[in-house]
C-alpha cells in the first residue's frame, strides 16, 4: 500500500487538502511534518538543547523553550542560520517520518506525508507517488499577507528559500490546482483519490 508524499508552496492550499483527501482515502494515516517539527521544538530536550547552543537565549520563549516566531524571524534573515537549523531539524524529523512510513507497511495501510520541503531535500524517492498543491506565485504572497498577516518582505524571503512551484509541478506525479474555490478543490482531491484506490486497491 502506498506512501504518497503531499508537497507544494508555502499557503498553496495543501492544509486545506489533507482533510478533503483523508476523507475520501478512509483509514489513510497522516504525518504531518510542520507538526512534527513543532512537537521537536516545543517537547524534544535534545532539540531545545541543540536550537540553544546554536542560536543562543534570544531565541527562546517565557517559558524557556525555543519560540517558533522568534527563530522564523532569525532564519529568514540568514541563509547560513536557516540551515543550520535545518541540519537540527530534518535529521529529527525524517527519522520519525521513515518510522511512520515503516509501520504503515508493516500494517499494509496507506499513509499521506504533508511535507512541504520534499523536493529541496531530495527524498521523493521514499514516496510511491507524489502530490504537488499549486497555485500562483500573486495568490500565495496575498494568502501569507492578508490571512498570516506577514509583512510583505517576509513572506517573499520565506518564498524565495522554496523551489520555484512550476518546477515542483513538472516533477509532481499529481498535481492539485488551487487558485479557486474550496468546493473546486474538493472535487479535484475526490478525482485523485478515486485514482489512487482504483490503482492500489
Amino acid at each position: 500500500m502506498p506512501v504518497l508524499g503531499l508537497t507544494g508552496g508555502i499557503a498553496t492550499g495543501k492544509s486545506t487538502l489533507t482533510p478533503l483527501l483523508l476523507r475520501e482515502l478512509p483509514g489513510t494515516e497522516h504525518f504531518d511534518a510542520d507538526r512534527c517539527v513543532h512537537d521537536l521544538i516545543s517537547g524534544d530536550d535534545a532539540v531545545k538543547h541543540a536550537i540553544l547552543e546554536t542560536f543562543g537565549s534570544t531565541v527562546l520563549d517565557d517559558t524557556g523553550r525555543p519560540s517558533r516566531r522568534k527563530l522564523r524571524d532569525v532564519v529568514f534573515a540568514d541563509e547560513s542560520r536557516r540551515k543550520a537549523l535545518e541540519s537540527i531539524l530534518h535529521p529529527a524529523v525524517r527519522t520519525r517520518r521513515l518510522e511512520a512510513a515503516r509501520l504503515a507497511r508493516e500494517r499494509n495501510g496507506w499513509l499521506l506525508v504533508d511535507i512541504p520541503l520534499l523536493y529541496e531535500t531530495g527524498v521523493q524517492g521514499d514516496f510511491d507517488r507524489v502530490i504537488v498543491v499549486a497555485c500562483p506565485r500573486a495568490t500565495q504572497l496575498n494568502r501569507l499577507i492578508l490571512e498570516r498577516g506577514l509583512a510583505l518582505e517576509l513572506a517573499e524571503r520565506i518564498m524565495a528559500t522554496q523551489m520555484d512551484i512550476g518546477a515542483k509541478t513538472l516533477l509532481a506525479d499529481h498535481v492539485i490546482w488551487n487558485d479557486s474555490t474550496v468546493s473546486n478543490l474538493d472535487g479535484q482531491s475526490r478525482l485523485l483519490a478515486a485514482w489512487l484506490k482504483q490503482h492500489y486497491g
